[in-house]
């Protein structure tokens, strides 16, 4: 088992391990540990360096599973190790995961609105709720409410639970569809205290206020009651 660094501490940048295993098909390798966050949950992967036996590898992309695809020849297994993740578009993607569940979090407790997808990039994303009108009124008073929220500087709290105790969670699943396979036994909860405590695996700031100045860009109607909403962060 791999040590996932990111799902205690999305802080850490760097770390050190070994190679335990090689993907020659994609050039990829398996680690003992790593602090590179794959791509998953609508959260884009890290990218970053790998330094192997003194030598630097460009990381460019990393899949679920503990695959982190490099660029240049692959290493031998029991090689050492030390990671550095690209710290400038880790900590974007960190302030963009938490800002959509500010966004989750007032939708849910001021309207009780499931959300249907969501996707992101750094600074920028969109949520899909199931909603029965939006309208630009309505979404001014959103805007408003999760600046607020981030004004209001809440805390980020991280746990990883057994799924049993996890499920006793009132409201943990906001998606329409539980997404979490019936083989996870350990749940990894995100907590912004007051506000938003669900079941995710991506990284997250300590609190609310590093967030910064929110914007609803725009909304759109994608059928039915299921409504889209594009959000943006001040850079």
């Amino acid at each position: 088992m791999t040590e996932l660094i990111y799902q205690l501490d999305s802080y850490a940048k760097e770390f050190d391990g070994t190679v335990t295993g090689i993907d020659e098909a994609q050039n990829g390798v398996f680690l003992s540990r790593t602090v590179f966050y794959p791509s998953g949950g609508g959260q884009p992967h890290d990218v970053g360096t790998l330094t192997i036996d003194g030598k630097p590898h460009r990381v460019i992309q990393v899949k679920r599973g503990n695959l982190h695809i490099i660029e240049g020849e692959l290493p031998r297994t029991g090689a050492e190790v030390h990671g550095e993740i690209d710290w400038d578009l880790r900590y974007k993607l960190m302030r963009t995961h938490t800002a959509m569940h500010v966004l989750c979090g007032v939708i849910w407790h001021d309207y009780n609105a499931l959300v249907t997808g969501g996707d992101m990039s750094p600074l920028k994303g969109r949520m899909d709720f199931e909603f029965d009108r939006m309208q630009k009124e309505l979404v001014s008073v959103i805007e408003e409410r999760i600046n607020e929220e981030v004004k209001a500087s809440r805390p980020v709290d991280i746990k990883i639970l057994p799924r049993e105790e996890a499920f006793n969670i009132p409201d943990l699943i906001r998606t329409k569809i539980n997404l979490l396979p019936p083989d996870i036994t350990d749940i990894r909860t995100v907590n912004l205290v007051g506000l938003d405590l669900q079941a995710c695996g991506g990284t997250h700031l300590a609190n609310t206020s590093e967030i910064g100045v929110l914007r609803i860009s725009d909304y759109k109607s994608k059928g039915g009651i299921n409504k889209r909403v594009y959000l943006e962060l001040e850079d």
